[in-house]
This record gives C-alpha cells, structure tokens and sequence, in this order.
C-alpha cells in the first residue's frame, strides 16, 4: 500500500444511483480524465454536455443481450487487473491494445429495492442481479494499488476534492479505503441475493409466507454510522450501526443537543416503540427502557401534562416519544423539566425556538419503520424472533367474571394494555382512561409487581384498572389489585389456577377480561 500516486487518466462511470454524478463527472472532465461510460449512464452524461465514450468503444464489441454482455471483456478487466509495476502485465496488454482504466465508478442493480416490491415476479428478480458491476468492483478493488474503486455517491465529493489537490491523483490510503468498502458493498450484495432466492419456492413462486419465514442462513449487513462515547458503562465500547433506510431510530436526524449515547439510544427506541401503539396523540416518558409515565389525549400538551402526573420524580432526566409533531405549547411545557432526550416525527419552528435554550437537550426526528423482527445476542450466535406486534382484536376479549368491565373500565383496560407491553415482566400496570397511574416492573414475582406498582403511584389509585403482561399463578395479585381500590383486571389468562383467579375476582366485585396473547418482555 506505498506505492507512489500516479495519476487518474482514464475513468469506466456505469451506474444505477445516479445522484451527483454529473457534477463529479464533470470534476473529473475538468482534470483531464478520459471518461468512459455504458447505456443509461452514458446518455445521462452527453445530456449534460460531457463528453463520454461508449464502452464498445473500448471494447470493440458492442453490448448485447438485452445489456447482459456489456463490460464482461478483456479489454475493460485487462485494463483494470493489470498491475503497473509488473513488467509482464505492462508487456501483456501493450501486445492487445488494452489502455489502462485508473478509476472505476460502479454502483448495483437496485435488487434489494426489487425484491421488496409487493407481488414482485420471479423474472424481475432474476434480471436485477448484477453481473458486470460487480465483477469490475472486484477487479478494481483486487488491483486496488492502481485503481480507485468508487462505489458510493457519498465520496463523490471527497475524492475529487483529493485529486484537485494532488495533481489528480489519489493517496494509497484512499484507494485502501474505498476497496475495503468496494468488497463489503459486493458482500452486502450478494448475501442480499442469497437471502432473497433462499426464501423462494422450488416453482419460483415469490410468495409472501416464504418472503416472511425465518432464513436458513441469516446474512446482517449494517453500516457503521457514528461510534458512541462509550456502552451501558464507561468500561465498555460501542458503536451504533445503520440498515441504510433512513428510517428508524438509527436513522433518525438530530436537531440539536449532546451526542446520543448508548443508553439515550436504548430508551429512545423503548419511548418511540411505546408512542407508535396508539392512533391518538399520546406522550411516553421513559427512563431505562420502562415508561414511567404515558398518557393520550386530544391534544399533545394535554397527553405530556398527564403523563408525567404519573411519576414526575422518575421522569427527571427522561426520555420522551410522541406520535405527533411537536408544537410551541407543547415545547414551552416539555422545557420545564430536565430531559434527554425528545424524539417526535418532527418540531415545528415554535417548539424548536422554545427549545433552543436548552442546548445539551437532544432533539431527535424519526421517520417511523416496522420492525419486522427482534435479534438477541446469545454466547455463540443469536436468537431472531418476530418483533410482538400483535394488536389486540374483538374476538381476544373474553369477560371471565360474573362482572362486565363499563364502557369506562373498557377503554381504560385497553389503553393499559397497550402500554403494559412496553413494561419489563413481570409487569404489572394501574391506569386509568387515557393515564398511567402505578407502574410494576420487573420484578421476580407477579404479586412483587403489584404492590410496587401500587407503592409508586403518586395519582389515587382508587377507580383505577390494571393490566398484566402475563397470567397470575396464584389469587394473590388480585387481592393485591383489588385492596389499592382498582376495579378491573386485563390479562392473558391460561394458568392451572385460572378459575381459582376468576373467583378471586368475583368475590372481590372485579371486573376481569382474557385476551389469550401474552406480552413478555425481557
């Protein structure tokens, strides 16, 4: 990798993003390199007045088969793979005529983008793999001494502003660089065409309970996007990695404030997660992944003052989700309290200028994403599930008392659910219409969650329902939830000691609904 700069005097250009690239191509005219291009790329280049060579040209041979044959020749690799300091391979393509190529401007068929279309066919699929794009990053990146292997728009800029400086040329170090990404963006590639055709049936048929199944191999690729100052403890190291959509948590744009760190991303995605369960305007206030206060409401001021009624002392220093842009009134509220972190679909002008003094305060906007399936590390490999986002219907709720739970009880029973599935099990959750009240987390013991949650409601409890993310083993939590003065009970059911639960309930005035769907959280 210290082979001396030499300069770039020949350039293949063939992509399929073709975002900046005139301007570049253009910096690159302008320094004197002979550009060379195929198809779409070419037009595009001489629409914008660039002077371009056809690949035929260099080739000799024109592209066919529909442009599945265009740059796989001797002539395009030749130039490419050979190396300048060999003199054979100096020798060898001087007897055939092959002219050196210095740079390499290659970006893929958009197969990922093809393969997610709804009803895509198995034809379409098949003719979005690549074959020549990435055939010449690999040969650019392999010969990676001589050749500059540029695969992202995103260096379109850098680079040429290295070459301004150096007599258009590029450091080793740089064309280390860019074939180290050049080798990852073609495994990426391929493990997204193997991932993809893996899930297809023997007749082809893209089908979406295939597309949905776990696959026999899982192949990750995610790019690194910043490295934090450090992980759940300054003793450890982290860094947050992106899947490229733009969109998420990992994608989201922060306005102002701090760097995240690795605990304000964690809360962050339990704040966002919990806010995405409602329709309605609704505020969650986390601190370490459990809401210690979530409400809804007409208004988004509204929901925020009513959440952090629930436990104003747990929300100093917490972070807040909302499913609503964020207004000044809002902001102006928010502002009276330390927090870290506030992520909402976006700010608008008034709550950014409310929040403006608050510098250290980060301001994070999320374009929401599904989340298809949840990863767990494990010594030795990783547990995948499908991400519970199960939504409860009609048919799920069944009264088990003598009791029916009123229209009241009803509508608050189902708001705690929802955010009783964002506490850590075992969970126990008080609430009433639109509010938290108590919330029992994590403990050991269901009857443990109860009383802890009753201990930490600051609201009265009194005319309360609560929520609970599993089934109770044994009467005992129902004594506990009916003795704090809540009158009605939303669980999964299913213990062997169920009916022994109901005429717990019964005989304690409680209303009691089953919904059959479990909500652990670990």
């Amino acid at each position: 990798m210290s082979q001396p700069q030499s300069k770039i005097q020949r350039a293949i250009l063939s992509v399929t993003d073709k975002a900046g690239l005139v301007e570049f191509a253009q910096k690159l005219a302008s320094m004197n390199v002979e550009l060379i291009s195929t198809g779409g790329t070419a037009k595009l280049l001489r629409d914008a007045g660039i002077r371009v060579k056809d690949i035929s040209d260099l080739t000799g041979f024109p592209e066919m088969l529909d442009g599945r044959v265009k740059t796989l020749h001797p002539k395009v690799h030749g130039g490419i793979l050979h190396r300048r300091d060999n003199a054979g391979h100096r020798a060898a393509v001087a007897e055939h005529g092959i002219e050196p190529v210095d740079m390499v401007v290659v970006n893929l068929y958009a197969f990922e983008k093809t393969a997610a279309k709804p009803g895509v066919h198995f034809e379409e699929l098949i003719e979005n793999i690549d074959i020549g794009g990435p055939s010449m990053i690999r040969s650019a990146a392999k010969n990676f001494q001589d050749v500059a292997i540029v695969t992202s728009p995103a260096d379109y800029n850098a680079i040429a502003d290295e070459m301004s400086r150096s007599d258009g040329s590029l450091s080793s170090a740089t064309k280390w660089r860019l074939a180290q990404k050049a080798f990852a963006t073609t495994a990426a590639y391929d493990s997204a065409i193997a991932s993809t055709l893996e899930q297809i049936t023997d007749n082809h048929q893209v089908e979406a309970k295939q597309r949905d199944a776990f696959p026999q191999t899982l192949r990750l690729s995610f790019n690194k996007i910043m490295d934090l100052r450090y992980g759940e403890n300054p003793h450890q190291k982290a860094a947050m990695y992106s899947d490229g959509s733009g969109r998420g948590v990992a994608n989201a744009r922060q306005l102002q404030g701090k760097e995240l760190s690795y605990n304000n991303i964690v809360d962050l995605q339990a704040a966002w997660d919990l806010a995405q369960e409602f329709t309605e305007p609704v505020c969650a206030i986390i601190k370490h992944t459990n809401p210690c206060g979530a409400a809804t409401a007409k208004t988004l001021v509204e929901a925020y003052k009513k959440a952090l009624e629930c436990d104003p002392v747990s929300a100093f220093g917490g972070v807040i989700g909302v499913n609503r842009p964020i207004d000044g009134d809002t902001a102006e509220e928010m502002a009276k309290l330390f927090l870290e972190v506030i992520a909402a679909p976006s700010f608008d002008e008034a709550a950014k200028a409310k929040f403006a003094a608050k510098k250290n305060l980060r301001l994070v906007e999320i374009a929401p994403s599904p989340e298809k399936w949840v990863l767990k590390n494990v010594s030795g490999g990783l547990l995948v599930q499908d991400a519970d986002v199960r939504k409860l219907e009609g048919g799920d709720l069944k009264v088990v008392t003598e009791r029916e739970p009123t229209p009241e009880e009803k509508r608050a029973l189902l708001f705690a659910w929802n955010v009783a599935k964002h506490v850590k099990s075992n969970a126990i959750l008080y609430a009433r219409d639109g509010q938290t009240v108590g919330v029992g987390a994590g403990q050991m013991s269901r009857v443990d969650s109860c009383k802890i949650g009753a201990m930490k409601a600051v609201l009265p409890l009194k005319g309360t329902v609560a929520a609970s993310d599993a089934f109770f083993p044994f009467p005992d939590g129902i004594e506990e939830i009916a003795k704090v003065g809540a009158t009605a009970i939303i669980q999964p059911g299913g213990s062997v000691r169920d009916q022994e639960v109901i005429d717990a309930a019964n005989r304690l005035g409680l209303a009691m609904i089953f919904t059959g769907i479990r909500h652990f959280r670990h």
